[in-house]
């Protein structure tokens, strides 16, 4: 073995968040786990499938931060049912409704306005919050065919409102139709969510559309030119759902919702959302995803250096964002340093220093990265379990994670599968049942981080997918 494989083996059996010096027993104490026989299994949490849509309210990715009313109320529901939520995105509502009852989500985290007809589709839980709907129309002359704001519904005769497919508000504009004996003229556009449609509004390209007062209103700071001070409904609840037989979920939902409702947390979250001044700077900066597709300012370098690890570049982009939150002059409190924090004697290993570009930067972290893939190809087969074995050593050292591969099969456990198998050791590698294990050959580790990092980097991940399209 060169000098260099010497010098990375060695850095790699070490990391911040693990050595090899045992903690003191009040350290420990009380929290020794009952070593595992082969016949117990570590069963996974169930898992909680919810479909939203993405927009900028509900959930989008700010900053490199996954955010959004919605998205913030589920995960404090994934945490009241204890169990791990998975998020999928739609802004077809026909749609999301035909996925909750094929059984291919649990539960809808939409802006669902409760109605009979929708009642016989899906099982409503308590409402998440009221509205009422509105309509959206420009407030400056952009096209010749502009007129006067419109204040009286009765105004709406011989209109033509633009929508997005499949939500109530083609409903509620027939029905004022009737009420004001003349034709209002609806249009549904199938591949528009709300907030396209009125962007094309801002932009002078359609004239009027319908929405929730809540989302009409964020949208206002956003757009300067919209004028969404007409009301054309009464006030109705915005509910979540989910199947009409799922009755224990449902009930679990409203539970939560009953004490969570009343909570500081909800009036935080919602004021967040809808009633914070800040949102319109948000949706300006270059890093609000939905607007710009970029996650940072180091994209293009992302882009470039991950096709030399076969990753998909928003992968990369999650691990950096975890190491350095994107920030290239970032230091730790053990000299780790830039964004892919690499300590000191690594860094100058693989030619970099703290003078270097962020593009350097990368570039050694990418390098550190191959050779862990490269270790780690030729134990486990299956690239996403390779890929989360690659993620953890990155960040607690090779040999502690050897060490628990060794604990997971010894315990009956596949060494080659990380969730629920090699990283329950992993997490438990601060306990003296499991580091003094004889086959344990790098003792004490700090296992918490590292089990957190791989599920973070991942988690974070999977969300960039869903925001990102490309």
């Amino acid at each position: 073995m060169n000098s260099k494989l010497v010098f990375i083996v060695l850095f790699l059996m070490t990391s911040l968040g693990c050595n090899n010096q045992a903690p003191s027993n009040e350290t420990i104490q009380g929290k020794v786990p009952i070593p595992l026989d082969s016949s117990e299994q570590t069963e996974p949490k169930r898992k909680l499938i919810a479909v939203t849509d993405y927009n900028s309210i509900s959930y989008f990715i700010y900053r490199g931060t996954p955010m959004g009313f919605h998205f913030e109320l589920l995960q404090s529901l994934a945490d009241f049912l204890d169990e791990e939520l998975e998020i999928v995105v739609s802004n077809d509502i026909q749609e999301a409704i035909d996925m909750l009852n094929q059984g291919e989500c649990d539960l809808l985290a939409l802006n669902l306005t409760v109605t009979k007809e929708r009642a016989r589709l899906v099982k409503f839980t308590k409402p998440i919050y009221q509205t009422r709907q509105v309509l959206v129309q420009r407030t400056e002359s952009k096209t010749e065919s502009d007129v006067p704001l419109i204040r009286n519904q009765l105004d709406l005769a011989h209109k033509s409102i633009h929508l997005q497919a499949g939500t109530v508000f083609a409903n509620r504009l027939r029905s004022l139709s009737d009420e004001i004996g003349d034709t209002i003229y609806v249009h549904e556009l199938p591949n528009y969510d709300v907030e396209s449609i009125i962007r094309l509004i801002s932009e002078g390209e359609l004239d009027y559309t319908v929405c929730d007062e809540s989302v009409a209103l964020v949208n206002a700071t956003y757009f300067e030119n919209i004028d969404v001070a007409t009301e054309i409904s009464f006030p109705q609840n915005i509910a979540w759902a989910t199947r009409e037989s799922d009755t224990k979920l449902n009930d679990e939902v409203n539970n939560w919702l009953s004490s969570f409702k009343n909570s500081p947390q909800y009036y935080a979250i919602y004021n967040k959302y809808f009633r914070n001044s800040r949102t319109a700077k948000m949706f300006s900066s270059d890093f609000f995803t939905l607007k710009s597709g970029k996650v940072s300012g180091f994209d293009v370098i992302f882009k470039s250096q991950s096709t030399i690890l076969d990753w998909d570049w928003k992968l990369l982009a999650s691990l950096v964002y975890q190491e350095s939150n994107f920030n290239p002059t970032v230091r730790s409190w053990a000299g780790a340093y830039g964004l892919m924090q690499l300590m000191p004697a690594t860094a100058e290993r693989f030619g970099i220093d703290s003078l270097s570009t962020p593009e350097e930067h990368i570039q050694a972290g990418v390098k550190y990265l191959v050779w862990l893939q490269n270790f780690w190809q030729e134990r486990v087969g299956i690239k996403e379990e390779q890929i989360k074995f690659v993620l953890a050593s990155y960040n607690a050292g090779l040999g502690h994670v050897l060490d628990a591969r060794r604990l997971a099969e010894k315990y009956g456990k596949n060494p080659d599968i990380w969730t629920n198998h090699v990283d329950f050791f992993m997490l438990n590698k601060s306990n003296p049942v499991y580091y003094k294990d004889t086959l344990v050959k790098y003792g004490y580790c700090r296992g918490e981080e590292p089990y957190r990092y791989v599920s973070e980097i991942i988690d974070r991940y999977q969300h960039y997918k869903n925001i990102i399209q490309d």
